[in-house]
């Protein structure tokens, strides 16, 4: 009896002690309450909670300039705390580039990208364009009449109606984008006809989509996306494809241990059943990449993008 007691009381203080040495953290979703990143933030947060691969989790919104606010604060504050996350992707890469922010992606501690997301095209349901061919047409014959509606300037939704916008034979730098600085306030504009065509990630429309509220008129993928009742934007017409990729990482200044044992947490949470449940129920597609090989790849889409941008003529 005295054995099986001092088996329990040692093992009820290993889970104390387990308990005790999880992880705290506190992620900035570097955008307003309702868009990508925010959901990404908030999805960390309930999943390291969840599967308890972190105690105490907060996220705090700190929106503008497509990312670059909350990235030039969390470099500033957080430097040498393991505690700070900030979460960011492909919006984030281009609005340094389109905003010449000071504080760039190299200034924080890449630590892995985590999801890839792509982008739909959108109409209220009760618009004349039906269709991506709609949609052409009526950005041949006048250009700026066409308003698009989207996430910040030079982030992945204004690169990909900038790309269309070139494939379908039209000067790209007319296109008429109107940012906004979260997935919310931009479903208001378009639900309210404020702009003529929305285009974000997919899972920000998806409820208003099945609902009947608003149209799908293409998803910027090679191929069709199971349980996405839409073309392509190729299918439409449009040889355009484009994801957009979300990460997490860490404050500048923090030792190659406390890395390792961030890494080793969102590595634990990339692969858990909650995240993928997570993953699944959002429609987002697992790129979990990490390490030097995500680092490596970031660069590559850093430079891959500042000649889209040039392109485009959001980036002299």
């Amino acid at each position: 009896m005295r054995k099986m007691l001092l088996a329990f009381l040692a093992a009820g203080a290993m889970a104390v002690s387990g308990t005790a040495f999880a992880a705290d953290y506190k992620i900035m979703a570097p955008a307003a309450p309702g868009g990508g990143w925010d959901q990404t933030a908030r999805t960390l947060q309930t999943v390291l909670q969840e599967e308890k691969i972190a105690g105490n989790v907060q996220v705090t919104n700190v929106a503008g300039a497509g990312g670059t606010i909350g990235l030039a604060q969390f470099a500033n504050s957080a430097k040498g705390d393991p505690s700070q996350l900030i979460v960011g992707g492909y919006v984030m890469v281009g609005a340094v580039l389109t905003n010449a922010s000071p504080v760039t992606l190299e200034q924080v501690t890449p630590i892995a990208r985590l999801t890839g997301e792509y982008e739909a095209l959108v109409v209220p349901a009760a618009s004349p364009i039906k269709s991506m061919a709609d949609l052409v047409e009526k950005l041949k014959a006048d250009p700026g009449a066409v308003s698009w509606g989207g996430g910040s300037a030079g982030g992945t939704d204004h690169i990909t109606a900038g790309l269309l916008a070139k494939a379908a034979g039209v000067d790209p730098t007319k296109v008429n984008y109107i940012a906004f600085s979260g997935g919310g306030e931009a479903l208001a504009a378009i639900l309210g006809n404020q702009v003529t065509v929305g285009i974000s990630g997919y899972g920000e429309f998806e409820s208003q989509i099945k609902s009947g509220a608003l149209r799908i008129i293409g998803i910027s993928s090679d191929t069709k996306v199971e349980g996405i009742d839409a073309p392509t934007f190729k299918e439409g017409g449009v040889d355009v494809s484009i994801q957009n990729w979300r990460m997490v990482a860490a404050a500048p200044g923090i030792s190659a241990e406390q890395e390792a044992a961030i890494s080793a947490d969102i590595e634990k949470l990339a692969k858990s059943k909650g995240w993928q449940e997570q993953l699944k129920a959002k429609g987002w597609a697992d790129t979990y990449l990490a390490g030097d090989a995500f680092k490596a790849q970031l660069a590559k889409d850093t430079e891959a993008t500042s000649a889209i941008l040039k392109d485009i003529g959001l980036v002299k």
